[in-house]
């Protein structure tokens, strides 16, 4: 595709609008929440102030809507959305669960790129810059091209005045020179963070497939059910309002009528007298040909936002002066492209239809949301609580206004919905969310999470270990579990398993034995820091000459629970590492037979429990005790999981103690206080 000057001239002006954006909010990121605030009320001042002289600018530059309508719709985004807005947080913490250990924090995300259409441009403008602002977002406006001039003047107010608030420059721009590679070159900008997209479905399609995260809106084909309980004028007066506001540009505007049988004939009679013009079925099919464009079955630009006696005109009908609204009375099968008259219009028409009870009006209504309206809206009018509930809960609508107009009742200018002009449309209708979108959307949330559970701590046994890994004494110590194998020990770069070296045949492996005087004295200093008692001695035996074993067994009686621990450690790595050496080595000289040395008693002793129970941990708890256990111990499900949370367990290589329960415990338990 070739580009022109004008395309050209507009992807650079993307570029430039949103690197500068970029830069601002990098800015604008640090103000406080005051500050924030005070940006976004100049901005909502200033467009309330100017919110006449931009409705005249929009309706003389589209010639969509009137007048009074777009007034009241500039000051729905400069003060109902200003006012529902003004006290909620979006700086710093959002919310503490301290009972949860949460901290929500908010984070902006960016540059928001705001696609406006030219049916509501300047309150759309007003809506999307005040709720990026507030979200501590840079925001880029893409008008349509038939509403440039309004966009960018409504832009240009709300930026001069969030500058005499104290706001970077370039935090609000807007493009002068619009085009579609303009347009997608701002969505697809990499200092923009996500998509504000309103407008037609190709343009939302676009936002979508720009690689960003995008909020888009879907098409609104809005019927509205009158019930047979319902008041039926005031039902019509909502009905004839909500099509005739602005002339039926926001697109959650009423499209059809459904009318119970029942009351049928009094809701046509009441039609008739607020002003609505009944079409013969000569004048559907002219009316038909002139609605739709031929070839994209989108409503025709030239009838769009006009009075119901212009759209007459044009389409050769003639109609009283009065005429406030066209019906074209359809019947229920009558629904799809063969019938141009039921589908979304944008503008002073009407489908009526009639149906015999609240199940047929339901699945009426479903196909007509169907066939171009799927997640919107609807409306209900009616007196009866169980069939509202029915109606809302059945029908594919997101937005169901109950007794009131559906334009006004989903924009939240009459009902308690957050004030919005981008309706999400949800899944059904293709869209992330099926909300009113407001600065919630435009932040994300950091989320900081305290420990709540402890979690197990798991140790590799030794012959699941990849070759040379160390598995050093303080990993050792923060194991919270006794290992099925024993772990390789690396001190002071000595080899991490001798064994397995003796085992693999290495020439050099009895002279890389580490030094088991040396690791008893680490055991001992973890015992003591932990508060393990240790024996009397401050030192390991050291091997002696011609011990047994290989010079792995020590001749002399350890001196200390960290030297027994130790010793056992190297006579269990001996004994395994002996069958599967492949060099015999040379028998040392065997020493003279004698009985093996009893071991001395731990000062004081430590006993091991054989079995602990719930009530064991909970005393210990309560005594601010410890409670030792070996790889033999039983310990209760629930009482590992108290135990573990309040770290009562001592772990231990060391057998349980053959005693019996003592008065104070039901289970064999030695405890040292801390």
């Amino acid at each position: 595709m070739s580009l022109r000057d004008s395309d050209l001239i507009s992807i650079q002006e993307a570029r430039e609008l949103a690197a500068r954006a970029a830069e601002a909010q990098r800015k604008f990121a640090k103000f406080s929440q005051e500050q924030v605030d005070a940006v976004v009320d100049a901005c909502a001042q200033a467009a309330t102030d100017a919110g006449e002289q931009l409705a005249r600018a929009a309706v003389e530059e589209t010639g969509y809507g009137n007048v009074p309508d777009k007034i009241i719709k500039n000051r729905l985004g400069s003060v109902d959305v200003h006012r529902a807005i003004r006290g909620m947080r979006t700086v710093g913490i959002l919310r503490e669960d301290k009972e949860k250990g949460i901290l929500e924090v908010a984070t902006p995300v960016g540059v928001v790129a705001a696609i406006i259409p030219s049916t509501n441009p300047t309150s759309t403008a007003i809506y999307k810059t005040l709720i990026s602002l507030k979200a501590r977002n840079a925001i880029v406006l893409s008008p349509h091209p038939t509403a440039t001039r309004c966009i960018c003047q409504a832009a240009s107010v709300m930026s001069h005045a969030a500058l005499r608030a104290g706001a970077p420059e370039g935090l609000i721009g807007c493009m002068e020179h619009t085009t579609l590679q303009g347009t997608q070159e701002l969505m697809r900008h990499r200092g923009v963070g996500v998509i504000l997209a309103t407008g037609g479905t190709g343009l939302v399609r676009a936002a979508y497939s720009s690689g960003k995260p995008a909020y888009g809106v879907g098409p609104g084909n809005v019927p509205a059910y009158i019930e047979r309980t319902a008041g039926v004028r005031k039902a019509v007066a909502d009905i004839i309002a909500g099509k005739t506001f602005d002339y039926g540009t926001i697109c959650s505007a009423e499209q059809a009528i459904v009318a119970e049988e029942t009351i049928c004939d009094l809701a046509l009679e009441e039609c008739r007298r607020q002003g609505a013009y009944f079409l013969s079925p000569d004048e559907i099919r002219k009316l038909g040909a002139v609605v739709i464009q031929p070839g994209t079955f989108t409503p025709n630009t030239k009838i769009v936002g006009r009075p119901a006696t212009m759209v007459a005109e044009i389409a050769g009908i003639a109609v009283p002066p009065s005429t406030r609204v066209l019906i074209a009375r359809l019947d229920p099968a009558q629904v799809g492209r063969e019938h141009p008259l039921s589908a979304e219009k944008l503008s002073t028409i009407l489908a009526f239809y009639s149906v015999p009870n609240l199940a047929a009006a339901i699945e009426l209504c479903t196909r007509l949301l169907q066939f171009g309206g799927l997640g919107h809206t609807i409306a209900i009018h009616s007196q009866n609580e169980a069939a509202i509930r029915e109606f809302g809960q059945a029908v594919p609508a997101f937005r169901v206004c109950v007794n009131t107009s559906a334009v006004h009742g989903s924009i939240g200018y009459s009902t308690n919905l957050f004030p919005a002009m981008t309706l999400g449309c949800g899944a059904l209708g293709g869209n992330i969310t099926s909300d009113n979108i407001g600065p919630q959307h435009l932040m994300n949330i950091k989320r900081i999470a305290w420990s709540s559970r402890a979690i197990e701590h798991r140790t590799i046994p030794a012959d699941q270990r990849l070759a040379g890994e160390a598995f050093t004494p303080v990993q050792a110590a923060a194991s919270s579990k006794p290992p099925s194998a024993e772990p390789a020990i690396a001190v002071a770069g000595v080899a991490a398993n001798p064994a397995a070296a003796m085992a693999a045949g290495s020439p050099g492996a009895a002279s890389t034995l580490p030094d088991r005087a040396l690791i008893a004295r680490v055991v001992e200093h973890y015992m003591a820091e932990h508060g393990i008692p240790r024996g009397a001695a401050a030192q390991a035996a050291s091997p002696a000459p011609g011990a047994e074993d290989g010079g792995l067994k020590p001749a002399s009686t350890p001196a200390s629970a960290a030297a027994e621990i130790v010793a056992r450690v190297f006579r269990d790595k001996a004994a395994a590492a002996t069958p599967r050496s492949t060099i015999a080595p040379t028998p040392p000289a065997k020493p003279e037979a004698r009985p093996a040395p009893e071991p001395r008693p731990l000062s004081p002793a430590v006993t091991v429990s054989p079995f602990v129970s719930e009530t064991d941990v909970r005393q210990a708890i309560t005594r601010q005790q410890k409670i030792f256990i070996g790889p033999k111990t039983i310990v209760t499900p629930s009482a590992r999981d108290l135990g573990v949370a309040h770290e009562i367990f001592v772990e231990t290589d060391l057998a349980p103690a053959p005693t019996k329960p003592g008065p104070a415990s039901g289970a064999l338990t030695s405890r040292l206080d801390y």
